[in-house]
This record gives C-alpha cells, structure tokens and sequence, in this order.
C-alpha cells in the first residue's frame, strides 16, 4: 500500500518546512505550495489524499481555492483540512466547504492525530458511498 500524500499550501516558508518535516517523519509523503491560485493543476499532478489549507495565502487565498477544490468533479471528495490563527476557523473552515480545520499553533500531535482523523473519516465516508 502506497503511502498517503499530503500537499500542503501556505505562504509561511517556515510552517511548510516544519509541517513538511513532521509529517514525512510521521510517514507520509509530502509536496507544499506557497500559492493556492493554481490548486486545480497541483493538486492534478501531485493527487494528494488530503490537503492542508492556509486561510491567508497571496492571490486568491485559502477560502476561493478550497471552494475551486470542492466544486470540482474529480477533486471533491479530497479531504481538506484549513488551517488559521483567526479566531472563528471554524467558521472560516464553513465558508469554505473545508472537512476540518487545525487553529494556529499547533503542536505536533494535534497535526498528525487531525491528518490521521479525517483520513480515516473520509476512508470510511467513500467505503459506505462506494458500496452505495
């Protein structure tokens, strides 16, 4: 079974490297952006398994990009978890059709058990669609 991979976009070079870094130790595979205006064409090359998502990256930012994401045919169904300081993620994380959200900071643990959650959530959401 092939490892899950992850793409990641945020415009903080920093986070992208410390998430980049947990998360391949963690074992999986990893690709990052530091712009979300081409979502549709990264996320066609690399075919992530889940996306992690910034609220404040440059052009047309986190909530149009993951709204280009989730209305698009082949692409949906991709888990995307957003990721903020704001206060009201979790609204934010609404706006946008996002399927979790991951406030700013967070530790090492809270990245990989919230990766691992949805993962296993929409494993579990396209088992039952799929024997629908």
């Amino acid at each position: 079974m092939k490892n899950k991979t992850i793409l990641i976009f945020d415009d903080d070079v920093n986070i992208l490297e410390v998430c980049s870094i947990i998360l391949t130790y963690a074992g999986y595979e990893v690709a990052s952006s530091e712009t979300s205006h081409d979502i549709i064409e990264k996320v066609s090359s690399i075919k992530p398994d889940i996306i992690l998502m910034d609220n404040w990256i440059p052009n047309i930012g986190g909530i149009e990009a993951t709204k280009l994401l989730k209305q698009h045919a082949e692409y949906k169904n991709i888990p995307v978890i957003y990721i903020s300081a704001n206060n009201d993620i979790h609204l934010l994380m609404e706006k946008a059709g996002a399927d979790a959200y991951l406030a700013k900071p967070f530790d090492i643990v809270d990245l990989e058990n919230t990766v691992e959650r949805v993962l296993a959530e929409s494993a579990s959401k396209f088992d039952t669609e799929g024997k629908a």
